[in-house]
């Protein structure tokens, strides 16, 4: 490629080198030939023409010779055609004669016209041509030079963007779903990035879709498991080491047992599936967001029916404008189903619950309060992320992660209804940056409240019991 570019270059320039030469040798013998034709304007005398010949140049053979005074010819190359032609033509004539070039210039002196012929010989007609050559072996050297150095360039950008392409196909290959290339190098290369990433962003987020259907799938599972857990301790007892039972009573409190037992094994296996699920979608690099309210709303729709089949007063606060929260809406809706799902656990049938969700101070709290009996040691709960009572233990850690995941903390408070107040803070997303205590807005939404009968204040929990 480098040597045709050259080449093409070269041509051009060589002819037009040996053009510029043999203009400016032909242009020297004009000049010395106009010495002669400006005297013999003058005189016609040998003495005063010999003199301008004479002066013309210190070369013999390149002196002008005048064809035609006094009808003679004084030696000359030129042929008596051309003589002729330029006589009769009145104007300068070139021709080609042995060993060079003639220059040919018709003088008018009065009745007659003399020729004034200048010999150029061939040595004057490429004279200087050597330091035209030097000059264009220079110009070819460094048009080579650049086109190596550009070629090396461009080859040199072309294997590091096909470099980088492949390394960052071997790290997506290994599930490194962060790595993005910078389109470089050709047209060809950089689209090939462009299309590298478009399937790297496709690949992060059919991922981050089957996370979340995967943790929906495990929440809504876990409802319906809570409902035919209340279903099933709404049953007879399934103790048969006490007492005398028949055979048909024998069988149907067995029964009874198995279901019981199926139902907590299923809700460990479920819980799992979301903790397992949970710590997969906290690994993904895709940033997830949700409305508060929304999330809210929609499990209440579910919560509320079972409620209204246990009678339970229940009240919703604060879930009527958007208020986001930096985790997936899966993994909030599994954390606020975990922490009902406790009342309707732990509390008995007929007692009110109330969720509360507010807005303050850089973070998105959401309470849930019971007037249960409450929870007798908060600070053990949240330590260990287990229970006293039989169960996995998994529903205050599934929410003390997920508010750990969006940069808040879980609190355990005594309620305005006179049982358990649990509290989740959430980042606020949208809130000014600043340094601001957590534990001021959980204070401020625990209530003290007055017992009804002895007018004393309930003990509020210490805020650094976490």
């Amino acid at each position: 490629m480098c040597t045709l570019v050259a080449v093409a270059f070269l041509v051009p320039l060589t002819s037009a080198l040996g053009d510029r030469a043999r203009e400016d040798a032909i242009a020297d013998a004009a000049r010395r030939s106009a010495l002669v034709t400006g005297a013999l304007a003058v005189s016609t005398a040998p003495e005063v023409v010999e003199r301008a010949v004479s002066a013309s140049g210190d070369d013999p053979a390149a002196r002008p010779v005048v064809h035609g005074l006094d009808g003679a010819t004084s030696g000359g190359r030129a042929g008596a055609v051309d003589l002729e032609r330029a006589r009769t033509g009145g104007r300068s004539v070139v021709v080609d004669v042995d060993g060079g070039v003639v220059r040919l210039d018709p003088v008018v002196l009065g009745d007659r016209t003399a020729v004034v012929e200048v010999f150029v010989p061939d040595s004057a007609l490429s004279a200087g041509a050597g330091g035209y050559w030097l000059l264009l072996l220079g110009v070819t050297v460094a048009l080579v030079g650049a086109a190596v150095l550009i070629v090396d360039r461009v080859a040199a950008r072309v294997v590091e963007a096909a470099r980088c392409l492949v390394r960052s196909a071997l790290a997506l290959g290994g599930g490194d779903l962060s790595v993005r290339v910078e389109p470089t190098g050709p047209r060809e290369l950089a689209e090939a990035g462009h299309a590298f990433n478009r399937m790297a962003e496709r690949l992060v987020a059919a991922r981050a879709d089957e996370r979340e259907l995967v943790a929906d799938l495990s929440h809504r599972l876990r409802t319906p498991l809570t409902a035919l857990r209340l279903d099933a301790e709404a049953l007879e007892p399934d103790d048969t080491s006490i007492g005398t039972f028949s055979d048909a009573e024998l069988d149907r409190r067995r029964g009874i047992r198995r279901i019981r037992q199926a139902i907590v094994t299923l809700e460990s296996e479920v819980d799992q599936l979301i903790k397992t699920t949970r710590k997969a979608v906290t690994q993904e690099t895709v940033p997830a967001m949700c409305d508060v309210s929304e999330v809210v709303r929609e499990r209440m729709v579910f919560w509320s029916a079972l409620a209204g089949d246990q009678n339970r007063p229940h009240r919703v606060f604060g879930a009527q404008l958007r208020i986001p929260a930096p985790v997936p809406r899966a993994e909030l809706a599994a954390a606020l189903d975990a922490v009902i799902g406790n009342v309707f656990r732990y509390t008995p049938q007929g007692t009110a619950f109330e969720v509360v969700v507010s807005r303050r101070d850089g973070y998105v709290a959401i309470r849930v309060d019971d007037a249960g009996p409450g929870i007798t040691e908060p600070d053990r709960a949240l330590r260990r992320g287990a229970s006293d009572r039989g169960s996995t233990g998994l529903g205050l850690d599934i929410a003390k992660r997920v508010a750990l995941q969006a940069s808040g903390s879980v609190s355990i408070d005594r309620a305005r209804l006179g049982g358990a107040s649990v509290i989740m803070l959430l980042a606020d997303p949208e809130a000014a940056p600043r340094q601001v205590s957590r534990f001021g807005l959980v204070g401020r939404m625990a209530r003290d409240v007055r017992d009804q009968k002895g007018g004393r204040r309930w003990p509020r929990q210490r805020p650094d019991a976490r």
